[in-house]
């Protein structure tokens, strides 16, 4: 099997990504970690670490044969939410600013969510306000019993905007409007409750250790049919049955003649690992 990773290091290496504030490492087996690297700041966002964090998740989104991408934060904090300096500046420039402003966020975002290998949260320390979107964004959120969370937008009299449709997809409509309406902290028992947070450890070492499991993990699941799946679910989500089940039965049976699909069933058949298994 060919390096599957090469090239995606080169692309890293070769971007303009700012690697004072995202960090990027690739295994040659496919798993990537993104680091946010503002440790003194708490991992909060300002202008630059928006630009950076698209330009890694834009990096990632075209990289041949990466598997899986966790993200973190560095200094045992995942992110505080939004800089002090940033948002003092904010309030000081016109609504039409803002807007632009704001829009950077929301495709960095989408950025993240368009990945279509598997992207994992993995959070100590605190989640705050955009932090927590990011979370939310991620495929899977694994989170320290010592996490804390919040969306405390509403105590400035602000609202969480641009990560509203993912924090709303991932808990759902009643539980997004008591997060949001209140303002309140939570532990991350009540956050993988919610469904912010889908896996809570123990500590640094267990984080790591469900790294290291998630990572193995997706080392046996075909890349394209990773990708499909998170499409799959994305086009057919609070739509009526009746009107995916056509687009559904297409999907699976183009799937079938595939070559990952050919490839992995006469695998199975054969009793033999399907060519992408590590």
């Amino acid at each position: 099997m060919t390096n599957p990773i090469a090239d995606p290091l080169v692309e890293v290496a070769d971007s303009d990504i700012d690697e004072n504030l995202v960090h990027i490492e690739a295994t040659v087996e496919g798993v990537a970690t993104v680091t946010i690297n503002r440790p003194a700041r708490r991992n909060a966002f300002d202008a630059r670490l928006i630009g950076a964090l698209r330009e890694a998740f834009e990096t990632l989104q075209g990289a041949e044969g990466v598997r899986v991408v966790f993200l973190r934060g560095a200094g045992g904090m995942f992110s505080a939410g939004a800089d002090l300096d940033w948002m003092r500046e904010a309030a000081d420039r016109s609504e039409s600013d803002n807007r632009d402003d704001a829009y950077q966020m929301a495709v960095m975002l989408k950025s993240l969510w368009d990945i279509p290998a598997l992207t994992v949260a993995l959070v100590e320390g605190g989640a705050f306000g955009g932090g927590a979107g990011l979370a939310a964004v991620c495929d899977l959120a694994v989170a320290t019993a010592t996490a804390k969370f919040s969306f405390s937008e509403v105590r400035l009299g602000l609202i969480a905007a641009t990560i509203s449709p993912y924090v709303v997809g991932a808990v759902g409509p009643r539980a997004a409007r008591a997060l949001f309406a209140t303002g309140s902290v939570f532990d991350a028992a009540y956050a993988e409750k919610v469904g912010l947070i889908t896996e809570v450890v123990a500590d640094t070492a267990a984080l790591e250790a469900a790294r290291d499991r998630i990572a193995g993990e997706m080392m046996t699941c075909a890349p394209g049919a990773v990708a499909d799946s998170k499409k799959l679910v994305e086009d057919v989500a609070y739509r009526p049955i009746e009107s995916v089940m056509e687009e559904t039965a297409k999907r699976i049976a183009r799937t079938r003649v595939s070559p990952e699909g050919q490839e992995g069933v006469r695998a199975f058949l054969d009793k033999r690992k399907p060519s992408w298994v590590v």
